[in-house]
């Protein structure tokens, strides 16, 4: 019964509250067309060396909280509301007079999402956020890093449709950065274009 109860425990927790079997629909569409689209495009003999998306990171910075510690909780409940996930709480490492700031202060916010809430998000971010921020025009291709993993900033939490306007007390950005397995900015652009991400002319 132990066991039972230990093997049903695991697998609940690989499934991270999905059903057993989901496949997010930006996942398949790795699956089925990007792999195949990359394969074609840069010529690799071998299937395990086509580039994936490994995890997404999103970063909320929160200085202010210096002044206003519960400006921390609205937050966290914002950033769980768009990921899905319950943040971690980053804490300053050292003291810095000039800006008020004690070692062990809460200044911001970080999720890691990987496997379904990864792909689920990169959709939502992809197709329906985006394309709400006003006068969109793409996003800048510039935040590659070299090694094909890619960071962009965002300065509205309220394009992602899980947002409530009515209650939002202050309008907060955050850095999202996309870790993938390619090893050049031309791997990692063709990838995420091809995944759905607008890339700006």
């Amino acid at each position: 019964m132990a066991k039972d109860k230990k093997e049903n425990a695991a697998a609940a927790g690989a499934t991270s509250g999905y059903e057993a079997g989901y496949v997010p629909r930006l996942s398949q569409h790795y699956r089925t067309a990007v792999r195949a689209g990359m394969r074609e495009k840069f010529g690799y003999d071998n299937p395990m060396r086509v580039p994936r998306l490994e995890k997404i990171v999103i970063n909320m910075g929160l200085g202010v909280a210096v002044q206003n510690p519960k400006v921390i909780d609205t937050a966290r409940e914002d950033l769980r509301s768009i990921t899905g996930q319950q943040p971690i709480v980053r804490k300053s490492r050292k003291s810095i007079a000039s800006f008020k700031l004690r070692a062990g202060l809460a200044i911001g916010l970080s999720v890691t999402l990987r496997r379904n809430r990864m792909w689920e998000f990169a959709d939502r971010l992809f197709n329906l956020a985006l394309p709400r921020v006003r006068d969109f025009k793409g996003v800048s291709p510039k935040g590659f890093d070299g090694a094909g993993n890619f960071t962009m900033g965002l300065r509205e939490q309220i394009i992602f449709p899980e947002i409530d306007y009515d209650k939002v007390d202050a309008i907060r950005g955050m850095n999202i950065s996309f870790v993938t397995t390619a090893t050049t900015n031309d791997e990692g652009r063709e990838l995420l274009r091809q995944l759905g991400m607008p890339f700006r002319s």
